[in-house]
């Protein structure tokens, strides 16, 4: 009996008589609230464990040999599909496209609709100080490349389709070498006779463009590249854009194990007014350069353990404070009510 009478003593849950427990209507008001607030707690903190939280590592990328896909989605609204190009060049001057690329161009009217479609087939791969002597030798003999039927129907067909307000959406995926180069749409693709006629000097050249997309690989959650929706516009001017991107190779580690590589980018703007002395064309060039460090993202789900102590810790919080609350209003209500009493007695 002494031994039980010792284990009762411990008792931090001791129980009234059931004559001596009082039920009130403020108790109940209370216990509903309490019950409400502890539900909705409950459920945000089970949302709460159920969410994914990613940390972020850092480490030195070594990976080589691989390609580097570039996603791109422009559209040029005053200049049409016949005169753009796409050209890629590594920082070793080698110039290079179509390498297992995909580049299609739509033309688009004055409303921005889409009127016709074409593939960029006629793109090859070729060294660069090739092209530069491509433009040296049509300089020293203009008659060979020379002002023939196909050139003239082509000089009046884009002279048409740029007084109709033509436009042209360019996207696709180019895969370069994953070293630092750049890639650039411009009408450096035209003969430059040709080009001469049709524009009449580079000054009338508009690169107007809008970016819908631009990309390095597979987008992950969370992922924010900053060139997307970017709208440059040029009104009685031209010139060259310039964007300096820093690309940053990242894993994306999911809660189920996949991996998902890709690249984050940052990039600054660079715009060159045309002037009367200047003999480029203008373009827009998106240099990029690679980060030698990797970034890895990892999804994590919080610890079971973690989860039940918070939820302990709230619900027997609020458990305790409506206890409180509901004491003190039993105290309140019942020190108004015996003066009322006393002065019923009297």
């Amino acid at each position: 009996m002494g031994l039980k009478q010792t284990i009762k003593s411990l008792d931090a849950f001791p129980r009234a008589e059931e004559h001596l427990l009082q039920k009130t209507q403020t108790g109940a008001l209370v216990s509903v609230i309490g019950l409400v607030i502890m539900a909705t707690l409950f459920f945000h903190e089970l949302r709460y464990y159920l969410t994914t939280y990613t940390v972020h590592q850092m480490s030195v990328d070594l990976k080589r040999g691989e390609t580097l896909p570039i996603h791109i989605n422009m559209t040029f609204p005053s200049l049409p599909c016949d005169v753009l190009s796409v050209d890629a060049i590594d920082m070793s001057g080698k110039h290079e496209v179509d390498l297992d690329t995909n580049i299609w161009k739509l033309r688009l009217n004055s409303n921005g609709h889409i009127i016709g479609t074409e593939y960029l087939s006629d793109l090859v791969e070729k060294e660069h100080a090739d092209h530069k002597h491509d433009h040296d030798k049509e300089k020293d003999h203009p008659h060979i490349h020379g002002f023939d039927q196909a050139a003239e129907a082509l000089v009046k067909k884009v002279k048409q389709a740029i007084a109709e307000g033509e436009g042209c959406r360019v996207y696709g995926v180019l895969d370069v070498q994953r070293v630092a180069g750049n890639f650039h749409i411009s009408v450096h693709g035209l003969n430059i006779f040709v080009a001469q006629l049709i524009f009449d000097g580079s000054k009338h050249v508009n690169v107007s463009h809008m970016i819908h997309d631009l990309s390095f690989g597979p987008k992950y959650p969370g992922i924010h590249n900053p060139l997307d929706g970017t709208v440059r516009i040029l009104h009685d001017t031209s010139g060259t854009f310039k964007y300096y991107i820093k690309i940053v190779p990242t894993e994306y580690r999911y809660i189920s194990k996949d991996v998902l590589p890709t690249n984050q980018f940052s990039v600054t703007e660079y715009f060159s007014p045309m002037t009367n002395s200047e003999r480029a064309w203008p373009a827009v060039y998106f240099l990029y350069d690679l980060s030698p460090i990797t970034v890895t993202i990892k999804e994590e789900r919080r610890s079971f353990l973690h989860f039940i102590t918070r939820l302990c810790a709230v619900l027997g919080g609020t458990f305790a404070v409506t206890g409180m609350l509901d004491r003190w209003m039993f105290r309140f209500l019942e020190a108004l009510t015996k003066p009322k009493r006393r002065s019923g007695l009297h």
